[in-house]
């Protein structure tokens, strides 16, 4: 099955969030059909997480997109400093960012089961 483009994904995952009431604002527009996407968490305690594309290993037929954590509970300017060496690797890529005390993303996780 094919996978959404990451424009439309962005789109239906900000409006998700809207509808769940949690603030989450695309920071970085990045290639319509495949870009990667990233997902910062900052919890608003000083803390935030880092959320990417899962790797490989992990997809299947089905075609959702599947994220992996990169960094968990680190200061947000750790996630900050990721990000500018992920954009000079792939200046293509999505970022979104999520502002939510409860720590919620609604991102389908790899599992490594």
């Amino acid at each position: 099955m094919a996978r959404l483009r990451s424009d439309f994904w962005v789109s239906a995952y900000l409006r998700r969030c809207s509808v769940e009431g949690i603030e989450a604002v695309l920071r970085k527009r990045g290639a319509a059909e495949a870009g990667a996407i990233f997902v910062k968490l900052d919890r608003l305690d000083g803390t935030a997480s880092l959320y990417g594309p899962a790797p490989q290993l992990f997809l299947d037929d089905s075609g959702e997109r599947l994220f992996a954590p990169i960094l968990q509970d680190v200061m947000p300017l750790d996630v900050e400093e990721r990000m500018t060496r992920e954009l000079r690797f792939d200046p293509d890529l999505w970022l979104v960012e999520v502002d939510d005390r409860q720590g919620r993303h609604f991102l389908d996780l790899a599992s490594a089961e």
